[in-house]
């Protein structure tokens, strides 16, 4: 009796996780345009159509992706805040840990902060970021309860230090930096934001 050809199975026990594990070495190694659902598919064991019960398209895959970025950044800003801290420390500790997962996620982050995102996502998108620029407002508002910094819209100076952290990042991401380097540059970093660059 002949043998029926081997299909690939639908069911995978943790479908999306394992989904999104491939997914995210596929961003790291070529690049969001590579990314393909048959293709992860095929990588992780199962059939074509299996990844649609999870995902309808690319979009909400990358959307997903994305997400999960904003979660694993959360709980590093979360386990690196020490709310006793005075602010220079405390926005230390912070910007390292911001540091940390931008320089072994760039790839990750671009996606995070640059593609466009599915209409439906959008609320999702905010209550990620919040979590963690939100992070930073609020070290901000706390020094400013303490007198520790200048009286001025939280929300403006979050800008500020999330521009300055982001910047030495993608300095990072495009090669001009590497990331011992930035790492190394996080303390004179802080201090200078602080302190400002004139003479005391």
């Amino acid at each position: 009796m002949a043998h029926m050809p081997e299909s690939r199975p639908y069911h995978h026990g943790d479908l999306r996780s394992a989904l999104l594990e491939s997914a995210e070495r596929t961003l790291r190694e070529k690049g969001a345009r590579s990314l393909s659902l048959r293709e992860l598919a095929r990588d992780v064991g199962v059939s074509h159509a299996a990844p649609g019960r999870h995902f309808k398209d690319k979009q909400a895959l990358l959307n997903a992706l994305a997400l999960a970025g904003y979660d694993r950044l959360a709980r590093a800003l979360d386990a690196a805040d020490d709310p006793a801290s005075s602010l220079e420390p405390r926005l230390t500790a912070l910007a390292r840990a911001y540091l940390g997962f931008a320089t072994a996620n760039t790839e990750l982050l671009e996606l995070m902060y640059t593609r466009k995102h599915e209409p439906g996502a959008t609320e999702q998108m905010a209550a990620g970021v919040d979590r963690t620029v939100g992070t930073l407002e609020r070290v901000i508002a706390d020094a400013q309860r303490r007198g520790e910094i200048v009286e001025d819209d939280p929300e403006r100076l979050t800008l500020i230090v999330g521009a300055t952290l982001h910047g030495l990042a993608s300095f990072t991401a495009n090669s001009m930096l590497d990331a011992a380097t930035a790492l190394g540059m996080t303390d004179d970093l802080i201090r200078h934001l602080l302190h400002g660059l004139t003479p005391r």
